[in-house]
């Protein structure tokens, strides 16, 4: 609202060019511009001057056509000029320039905006060039019609029009702006204004009344401007003649009906003889010929017939009425105190009202409250649309504490910007004070200077390549010519100093030796031999190559099986930086590219931070968790990583922060994770895949002896204590407490052996044998907070003795000023460890390790160790810690439908095997010997329930079918499975027998528990053959089979349905055992790769 406000303030000084510009538009020189709105001076272009200025520089009207000084001649249009300047008799006073309505802030639908419509600026024509000028009549004085028959319904858009206050809209339409010149001509410059339902229509013309609200205005055409149409581009089309209208509203009117259409039929115009009366001087008078608007229907434009509204009576002196009205007073008072504008709005209203008091017109104080408000339009048109005086003062006043509240939003605002802005003015004049004070002084030191000094010699010291040591430059001449209070300044300053912080040309030397690798690598890990070699190839290559560029390593192997800890080695044995970070749970990819350096608080990418944190540029960066690396709103880490981790692209590695190319050719990056389903296969493909497995249990065993032991004695104190953790502790550990492929869980848990050792020492001993060190201390005072002096101190909050404490007895409370009086200790000296005496034995063995870990976590290896009942198999699983386990599979049949139940929480994956395996159990019912018939059908009236015991641990995968199978074949055989026997395969729908993962972890398992044979597919045997230890593969018999008839033969075999399965379910190749298996490899492997 302010705007339009200061607009209409600043409006008065260019009234009388106006006037003199635009003399033949105007119908009155004396009432066209005495009480002007804001509106009305943005719709002409111009600004208005005050009432007595307007008047007085108006010019003389040119000479009106016969037709139309007759018609002004009638007693009915008589001309009266008022002797008081710019001031109608016939019509209310309205408020002056700055006491009126503010116009909407777009000029569509016919209003103007003063300075976003180019028809409201457009300069006026002159005279000269007009084609026909309009000739209007002077109505400085006439009796406004009490009726008005047919009216030309003008639609507003953006804010209604209230009685009493101007508004200029800008009318487009040629037809209208026909329509109103005629109107002029005819001396009935009368029409409605009515607000458009849709804010974003610009039609002059109205089709439909639902499209405005149906309570308007019957407003006066004041005063008429031209104004040219202009196309997107802001320039004059000259095609149509648009006009700015200057309106000021009498009354509220009620839209009944359209009088007018879209067809002849629709127009129905009301005739002259059935026109109403008009009262005039006292008398009722027909409505002249003259008066009647039948002519506008030559014209395509909106004639409507309306009537007239009146306030409901009220009683002025309502208690009501009288509170509101004081209220409203009140709050333009609190928008006077804070917007200067609005006190001229006010003055203006109170000179104009024609009452001495304010509480003898509410009605007029609430049209006022909502003309020179900025509200919404639907709050705007409840004002004007309220016949009941007491709700429309409600309603007006609700519109002014909205305008209340936004004034004094801005006040706030624009005191906040303020202070800043002289907060920061402040600081800069005292800093500049203090610069010409130490120049004075002759202390001047320009930091600046200095530190432009510093840049270039470490810039100096930098192999810097070309492309980097020109954008160098460049913002270091940018520096030079910034204040060091800018901003900017301190960006680029941020900036330069990544600049040189990168290590461009420093390296470490490398080590190539083969023999100082392995060295290195078996000090720091047992085991892991495929590892190590591939790592020792691996420096070989960079030996006879000169560098190791060009490889990204990933480790993938379950947790704690020291993929973490080899990437140290290698750079260990390598003479390199190290540097690691984790990508796990990343959604970010300015992680890896870097923030922009636009932002607040930007930083380069993580590989930046790495060579700023080593100073060389080609340390090994471990990448961690690569498989977690997560994707949100902020882009995809993973698609980062490609460029950074591609070696044909790495050599000109571009972060978004840097901006400038990186070469991380020379940085040897190893990656570690858990599984590779989750990598996405571009990534994959750009690295060399080294499968880091579980340990077996003697590879634990020497673990835990020579590296998690000597440590966990260390960290306890304990170096040089006589504790021994013996061999079959550490075994009883593997087998019962820790069974995950990796070793954290037992180092845990000899940690905690060493913890509880170091306790019972200390206890066992007793303070005289361990007696406490004396150091020397310093005694300081505690900080003086919520500390009240005696003196002072409150009745309820006495002052007690620091003494006073010591002899507070158990259960009382203490005040918290006295338990803060007490001095603090503090010392600088170190204490030295203690030294067990050599009197103390301690060993740990299988007999008392219960006492220092607890109970077994796991009791039994296997559920079954006598023979099962039929329907019973043992299967191999892979669990998700990364160790294997024998998981029995359990069948039985009841009455039913021939339905399968599953339970045992078991996956997708698994559901289908048994579904596989059951349907192959039907389809050769026959061959197995279940049905004496081949047409015979089988499971038509039973259900089969299959059951996984432990069945709180979730159970997936496809490698369950061989077994699946065998326990269905034993059930409905009637069979026992002998229970040293397991199983592991995925199985089709034809019987063939597909490999399986996890090998390793579940031989381990089957050997821990026991079994003595376990059937496998025969395309794992390799791979069981070169990663299975001899060590655990002794005692146990691998048969590797292709077929489930392999299967049934071998784990039913001396049984009476093997005898009888020789004619029915033939054995193509049959594999007793791993020997005999290797010899049949060759033959069988095309028919399984087949």
């Amino acid at each position: 609202m302010l705007a339009p406000l200061a607009r209409a303030s600043a409006a008065r000084h260019a009234l009388p060019r106006v006037a003199r510009a635009f003399r033949p538009f105007s119908i009155s020189a004396r009432i066209a511009f005495p009480r002007w709105s804001n509106a009305s001076a943005e719709g002409s272009g111009t600004q208005p001057r005050r009432a007595g200025q307007a008047s007085r520089a108006a010019a003389k009207p040119t000479q009106k056509p016969a037709e139309v000084e007759e018609a002004a001649l009638t007693p009915q249009n008589s001309i009266e000029l008022a002797d008081n300047e710019g001031e109608s008799a016939g019509a209310p006073p309205a408020s002056s320039s700055s006491g009126t309505a503010p116009p909407s802030d777009n000029g569509s639908s016919g209003e103007s905006d003063g300075g976003k419509d180019g028809e409201a600026n457009a300069p006026p024509p002159d005279e000269s060039e007009l084609d026909e000028p309009l000739q209007t009549s002077a109505i400085s004085k006439q009796t406004v019609p009490e009726h008005y028959p047919q009216l030309l319904a003008l639609p507003i858009a953006r804010r209604p029009l209230f009685p009493g206050y101007y508004k200029a809209v800008v009318v487009k339409n040629p037809h209208v702006v026909a329509a109103i010149e005629d109107m002029l001509r005819r001396g009935q410059a009368y029409m409605g204004a009515f607000l458009l339902k849709d804010e974003n229509s610009d039609s002059d013309v109205l089709t439909d009344i639902d499209s405005v609200h149906p309570v308007g205005v019957f407003a006066q055409i004041t005063s008429v401007f031209p104004a040219d149409k202009k196309d997107s581009d802001g320039k004059s089309d000259g095609k149509d003649k648009a006009l700015t209208v200057v309106l000021y509203p009498h009354r509220r009117i009620k839209l009944v009906s359209l009088a007018n259409g879209q067809n002849a039929a629709s127009k129905v115009i009301v005739p002259p003889s059935e026109s109403k009366d008009v009262s005039r001087d006292g008398q009722a008078h027909a409505i002249p010929p003259h008066l009647q608007t039948s002519f506008l229907l030559e014209h395509d434009v909106s004639v409507v017939n309306v009537e007239n509204l009146t306030a409901k009576p009220y009683d002025k002196k309502s208690q009501i009425i009288h509170a509101v009205t004081s209220e409203l007073i009140s709050a333009f008072k609190d928008i006077a105190q804070i917007n200067p504008l609005f006190r001229d709005q006010i003055a203006n209203f109170s000179s104009y009202s024609t009452s001495t008091s304010v509480f003898e017109e509410p009605d007029k104080l609430a049209d006022f409250a909502a003309a020179v408000s900025s509200g919404e339009v639907s709050d705007l048109q409840d004002v004007l649309e309220s016949l009941d005086i007491e709700d429309r003062l409600q309603k007006a006043l609700l519109v002014l504490k909205k305008e209340l509240m936004n004034a004094q939003l801005q006040q706030k605002i624009a005191r906040d910007v303020e202070s800043k802005i002289q907060k920061r003015q402040r600081e800069y004049y005292l800093m500049e004070q203090m610069k010409g004070i130490k120049k004075e002084l002759g202390l001047e030191s320009d930091g600046k200077d200095k530190l432009i000094e510093k840049l270039r010699e470490r810039a100096a010291q930098l192999k810097m390549p070309e492309s980097v040591r020109r954008v160098f430059d460049e913002e270091l001449g940018k520096l030079q010519h910034l204040e060091p209070a800018a901003a900017e300044a301190n960006v680029t300053r941020n900036y330069l100093d990544w600049l040189v912080s990168v290590p461009w040309g420093v390296h470490s030397p490398e080590n190539f030796s083969i023999a100082h690798a392995t060295t290195v690598l078996d000090e720091d890990h047992y085991g892991l031999r495929d590892v190590k070699d591939r790592i020792l190839e691996f420096l070989a290559v960079g030996k006879l190559r000169g560098t190791v560029e060009g490889k990204i390593l990933c480790f993938v192997g379950p947790p704690g099986v020291g993929k973490t800890s080899i990437g140290k080695s290698i750079a260990r044995a390598l003479n390199r930086q190290f540097f690691r970070f984790s990508v796990g749970g990343l959604t970010d990819v300015a992680e890896i590219k870097g923030h922009r350096r636009t932002y607040v608080g930007a930083l380069p990418s993580k590989i930046i931070q790495a060579l700023k944190r080593v100073g060389t540029e080609n340390p090994l960066v471990l990448i961690d968790e690569v498989d977690k690396i997560g994707r949100g709103h902020n882009g995809d880490p993973s698609s980062a990583l490609l460029e950074m981790l591609d070696p044909e692209q790495n050599s000109q590695f571009l972060d978004h922060y840097m901006d400038v190319p990186v070469d991380l050719s020379r940085v040897l990056f190893v990656c570690t994770a858990n599984n590779l389903d989750t990598i996405p296969a571009p990534l994959l493909d750009r690295m060399e895949i080294l499968e880091v497995s579980g340990y077996v249990s003697e590879e634990k065993l020497q673990i835990a002896a020579k590296y998690l032991a000597p440590q966990a004695k260390q960290s306890s104190g304990l170096a040089k204590a006589d504790v021994v953790l013996e061999q079959d502790a550490v075994d009883l550990l593997i087998k019962y407490y820790c069974r995950e492929s990796g070793v954290r869980n037992l180092k845990k848990h000899i940690e905690k052996i060493y913890r509880k050792t170091a306790l019972k020492i200390v206890r066992d001993l007793g303070e005289d044998a361990l007696p406490e060190q004396k150091v020397e201390a310093t005694t300081t005072n505690p900080p003086a907070t919520n500390l009240v002096p005696e003196s002072q101190a409150p009745e309820s909050q006495p002052v007690v003795d620091s003494s006073a404490t010591e002899e507070v007895k158990e259960g009382e409370s203490v005040p918290v000023a006295a338990a803060e009086e007490k001095p603090v200790e503090v010392t600088t000296v170190e204490r030295k460890p203690v030294d067990v005496p050599t009197t103390v034995h301690v060993r740990i063995n299988a007999g008392n390790l219960k006492e220092y870990v607890g109970p077994q976590i796991y009791h039994k290896d296997r559920l079954y160790v006598s023979p099962p009942p039929p329907g019973v198999s043992s299967g191999l699983g892979y669990l998700g810690n990364g160790s294997g386990s024998v998981m029995p599979i359990e069948a039985t049949s009841m009455p039913g439908k021939g339905g399968l139940q599953l339970t045992g929480k078991l996956g997708e994956v698994i559901r289908e095997s048994a579904q596989i395996a059951l349907s192959w159990v039907k389809s050769h019912a026959f061959e197995l010997g279940i049905t004496q018939d081949p047409s015979a059908q089988f499971l038509a009236d039973r259900d089969v329930h299959l059951h996984m015991p432990e069945g709180a641990i979730g159970k997936e995968g496809p490698s369950a079918g061989t077994a699946i199978l065998s326990a269905l074949v034993s059930l409905f055989t009637k069979t026992k499975v002998h229970p040293d026997i397991a199983m592991t395969g995925e199985i089709s729908l034809v019987g063939q027998v597909l490999p399986v993962g996890g090998l390793k972890e579940k031989i381990l398992a089957a050997h821990r528990a026991g079994i003595k044979k376990i059937l496998a597919p025969l395309a794992n045997q390799a791979d069981i053959e070169e990663n299975v230890p001899a060590s655990v593969k002794e005692g146990i018999e691998f048969v590797f089979v292709d077929n489930v008839h392999q299967v049934l033969h071998e784990v039913f075999r001396d049984t009476a349905v093997a005898a009888r399965w020789k004619e029915t379910l033939p054995l193509e190749q049959p594999h007793a055992t791993s020997t005999v298996a290797e010899e049949q490899q060759s033959e069988s492997r095309p028919a399984a790769a087949a």
